[in-house]
């Protein structure tokens, strides 16, 4: 590798801090090479927002990998390159592609999938590529469009998995093809943008937004009586048992958890919605998903297996406003290996049901049984419980939750909820009910206000994770 100078041009790479995975790249220029740092990063899809800033944003999500490669060109020429820390940690995860349609592909096949998809977002962005009419075909979008030197094409899907299907010698034949295949369903001109396509748009017009810190004009008086604040006192958050804390941050939770567990391996999956979390032994994966709004999936989802390739043993969800100490319970367990669930034909006994409750019945959580349901509800005034269902304990095929640990209003409508599945592990459901009854948590008091929720990601952004301080995992058993 040539060796640099310092004379050489310095370019530093670090992700965007407005835009899920784009990357920024800052040029220090030293006036030698500047030209050629300019042309690499473009060569690799770089946009220049000033003379100094370029940002690199796909459709596709893999910018940690393009990212890298322009480095290593950058290197290749003799320039200093420098890497954030956080973007070498992106660069080195792994991918995952859950649900990705086309499972016969290996991972170079399903990127020449979306570099070619990107090939084509680009044509369209630049006028290269013309879109005449677009429709929807009951599964996704399709469209017809002409490039430039005049060929004719069928566009299928969008984002990342849109592809050619059909060359037409002409616009006449596409276009009357088009309306032939899909009637009523056509509309003029290109599709409306989608949300992946508006953010890599973004990013690529907007210079990043963590600058300098600004200089104040005048150093403050440390003698000077300080300023009468203006605004309202935040009233200081209340000590409440956990079942009826605020939610807390659960991005942050998983990034420590990251930090703190060796055997956990972070894989990336194809959206940038979804964090998922393997045990090196790959029988156990906890999956977390960031996005929040109406209809969106439980937080949570971890489950349970035989072995890399056999059955599931148990699952468990957890939503996103859950208290965050439970939820933490939930992982210490797991950490500390409680996840191995017995197999699928083993009974629920009385046995199991006692261990698993021991702290409940021992804190004085009143008990009610039922022809179907047991049911251990919290002492205090804040409605919380754990409920087992024995109907659907003896029919662990079904879709139905044995277990559900609640909290706020009623079981049926509860404000969280964790929800697990008939062969869930005694001594993991006893670490979660030990939280339950010895916790502690903190909400804001009520002011007539709504609560303050937990931090939420918008929808379609992801948080990634800031290099969090480790904490330590431990059972909280005793």
């Amino acid at each position: 590798m040539p060796q640099t100078s310092p004379a050489a041009p310095h370019v530093r790479l670090a992700l965007h801090p407005d835009h899920s995975s784009a990357v920024v790249a800052i040029l220090n220029d030293h006036g030698v090479g500047r030209d050629l740092s300019h042309e690499l990063l473009a060569l690799y899809h770089f946009h220049w927002v000033d003379d100094r800033t370029a940002v690199l944003a796909r459709i596709d999500h893999d910018e940690p990998y393009y990212a890298n490669q322009a480095a290593l060109a950058l290197l290749e020429k003799g320039a200093r390159v420098e890497i954030d820390s956080a973007l070498q940690t992106e660069i080195d995860t792994e991918w995952t592609y859950g649900n990705y349609p086309m499972p016969y592909l290996d991972r170079n096949g399903i990127r020449e999938v979306s570099a070619e998809a990107q090939r084509i977002h680009d044509d369209i962005a630049s006028g290269r590529l013309t879109i005449h009419l677009h429709a929807h075909d009951g599964w996704t979008t399709v469209a017809v469009g002409t490039y430039q030197g005049g060929r004719s094409v069928y566009l299928h899907g969008e984002d990342y998995l849109r592809q050619e299907v059909t060359d037409y010698e002409s616009e006449a034949e596409a276009v009357a093809d088009f309306q032939r295949q899909h009637s009523v369903a056509v509309r003029p001109g290109p599709a409306p943008v989608t949300d992946i396509e508006r953010a890599a748009v973004a990013a690529i017009t907007t210079p990043p937004s963590d600058g300098p810190t600004p200089t104040p004009a005048s150093a403050p008086d440390p003698d000077a009586a300080p300023a009468p604040s203006l605004a309202p006192s935040e009233p200081s958050p209340e000590a409440v048992p956990v079942y009826a804390a605020d939610p807390g941050d659960h991005e942050d939770l998983l990034d420590r958890f990251f930090a703190s567990q060796d055997e956990w391996e972070k894989v990336r999956t194809w959206s940038d919605g979804t964090t998922i979390a393997n045990h090196e032994s790959l029988a156990l994966r906890v999956q977390f998903f960031h996005e929040a709004y109406p209809g969106a999936p439980d937080a949570w989802t971890i489950a349970s297996y035989e072995s890399p390739v056999g059955e599931r043993l148990w699952q468990a969800t957890a939503t996103r406003s859950t208290p965050v100490d439970i939820v933490r319970a939930l992982l210490d367990s797991l950490a500390a290996g409680n996840g191995w669930g017995p197999g699928p034909a083993t009974a629920v006994t009385d046995k199991t049901l006692a261990e698993a409750t021991r702290y409940l019945a021992e804190t004085g959580w009143p008990l009610t049984v039922s022809a179907r349901l047991v049911e251990w509800t919290a002492p205090s005034e804040e409605p919380a419980g754990v409920r087992f269902d024995t109907f659907a304990a003896s029919r662990p095929s079904t879709p139905l939750d044995a277990w559900t640990v609640w909290g706020g209003n009623t079981p049926d409508q509860p404000t969280w909820s964790i929800r697990l599945s008939t062969h869930t592990p005694a001594a993991l459901l006893q670490d979660i009910t030990f939280e339950l009854a010895h916790g502690k948590g903190h909400r804001q008091p009520h002011t007539g206000t709504t609560r303050p929720k937990a931090h939420l990601p918008e929808p379609g952004t992801v948080s990634h994770p800031h290099s969090p301080p480790a904490s330590t995992w431990s059972r909280r058993r005793s």
